[in-house]
């Protein structure tokens, strides 16, 4: 079915959209679906309807959860750092929340770097994970400086034409941008107190930061959950050759590739996106995976 609006895509699947309180953070939670938990993360600057084309055909198979980070999307903007292990502590915290022991993770770009950090240092919360064009695994100084920069210019001036760009970014066909998601960024970029959140979260493109939690098999390695690496063919912040190398550092990861997409494929190309998860997160229970 051809995508008409965000919320049309769902709108004939049983949901819940509510908020939860998160150690005083008010998170805007979206569940659907029954069977095995898969929790859904967004990337940087995101929100849920992120995967607004993927959580009714996902709720077939799994229960669901979408939700918005803190410092993102509709979530409570503490005015702190929202470093990885911030960002992993509350979505542990959220898993306890809504009474969740362990769950799939399925992260892109920086939801995917949080999944892997949270895969890593809470192994018995996660039990399968899928890394979606996690982003910038070799740490380039120019790509940090890139998506650092638009995200500024798209908060600091949100009109159409800088929104646009910058969602036009995660896209390799951007005739898929359409003007509804626009909007909803220009809605999320406008919040009070959001323009501080962003500069919370854009420290992770300062390299001195970064250095803490930047991709490295000292703690890439401990990861002990069955993996996939699902990259695309026109990824914006990093080829096959980091996918590559991210494979040699997990132990039990695949790797597959999904072609003519760019940041997004769970957008660009549902389809793909949607069988990926069904035939890895399966066979995790059918024992396929070695």
């Amino acid at each position: 079915m051809a995508h008409t609006s965000i919320w049309a895509e769902i709108s004939s699947t049983p949901h819940e959209l509510r908020y939860v309180d998160v150690a005083g953070v008010a998170t805007r939670v979206l569940r659907a679906g029954s069977g095995p938990d898969l929790v859904l993360l967004h990337g940087t600057g995101g929100h849920l309807e992120a995967y607004a084309r993927n959580i009714a055909p996902l709720a077939a198979h799994f229960t669901v959860t979408a939700y918005d980070m803190v410092g993102h999307g509709w979530s409570d903007l503490p005015d702190k750092p929202y470093t990885i292990d911030v960002l992993a502590d509350h979505l542990v915290k959220l898993l306890d929340v809504l009474g969740i022991e362990s769950a799939h993770l399925s992260g892109e770009s920086l939801g995917g770097w949080v999944a892997a950090w949270t895969a890593a240092h809470y192994p018995d919360r996660v039990d399968g994970l899928v890394l979606n064009t996690p982003g910038n695994i070799a740490n380039k100084p120019e790509v940090m400086e890139r998506l650092k920069a638009s995200t500024l210019a798209a908060v600091t001036d949100p009109t159409d034409e800088t929104v646009r760009r910058r969602v036009e970014w995660l896209f390799h066909d951007k005739t898929q941008v359409t003007d509804e998601l626009v909007r909803l960024r220009q809605a999320v970029y406008t919040r009070p107190g959001y323009l501080r959140a962003i500069e919370n979260t854009l420290v992770l493109q300062d390299p001195a930061v970064r250095r803490d939690y930047a991709w490295d098999p000292s703690w890439v390695g401990l990861i002990s959950a069955p993996t996939l690496l699902l990259w695309t063919s026109h990824d914006p912040t990093g080829g096959l050759d980091e996918a590559e190398l991210l494979q040699t550092w997990i132990p039990r990861s695949r790797l597959q590739v999904i072609d003519d997409a760019g940041h997004w494929p769970q957008w660009e190309k549902p389809d793909e996106f949607l069988t990926a998860h069904v035939e890895f997160l399966r066979s995790l229970t059918s024992g396929a995976v070695g």
